[in-house]
């Protein structure tokens, strides 16, 4: 029986991280929680930020499949676009590494964790821009920035989910929805 070691050495250093926030985990304390010794670790990883930059890309590609999984071609582009921003965004408020994340931005504002959290929203904005093109391409919506249109979309669904419950009660997804198409789309439909 073939024991994989650096997904061993992933997975423990997934769990550190979850636990313990990046800036708080060492590789000693992967060593421990993979039951490997912290020389195999290096093996397969240079450092620690290299290691973190490994699963956080997995946890990407993980948003991205969810994305993908969230849209059906039957729908409109903006039903779409509301299905996969709202995935993205389901997932990275209640998966746990994401959560700690966030939470030792605000805390301790650590610049790797600033690093990652900026590559995840960079992620959200290319995937969003690619579906406002093929939605262009398609003649679903006028011409416009693709890049600044997704830039705004996100931001603007992080808004509402993210900081209006701050001081608010929190909207249902279709209120979300609602306001998305309010705000944004309804000057971009190519019908009227």
């Amino acid at each position: 029986m073939s024991v994989d070691r650096r997904q061993m050495i992933l997975d423990g250093a997934t769990k550190a991280f979850t636990q313990f926030g990046y800036k708080a985990t060492t590789m000693d304390l992967v060593a421990k929680l993979a039951n490997v010794g912290k020389g195999t670790i290096y093996t397969f990883f240079k450092n620690k930020e290299e290691l973190f930059d490994e699963i956080f890309t997995s946890l990407l590609l993980e948003m991205r499949k969810i994305a993908d999984e969230a849209i059906d071609e039957k729908n409109s582009f903006s039903e779409n676009l509301h299905l996969a921003l709202f995935a993205i965004l389901e997932f990275r408020k209640n998966h746990q590494l994401t959560i700690k994340i966030f939470q030792e931005n605000a805390e301790l504002g650590t610049s790797a964790v600033k690093e990652m959290i900026e590559k995840m929203e960079q992620m959200i904005i290319r995937y969003i821009k690619m579906k406002v093109q093929e939605a262009m391409d398609k003649g679903d919506i006028k011409p416009c920035d693709p890049e600044l249109t997704a830039f705004v979309m996100v931001k603007l669904y992080i808004a509402l989910i993210f900081d209006w419950e701050k001081r608010y009660e929190p909207l249902t997804k279709e209120e979300v929805a609602e306001s998305l198409e309010l705000y944004v789309l309804k000057g971009l439909s190519a019908t009227t």
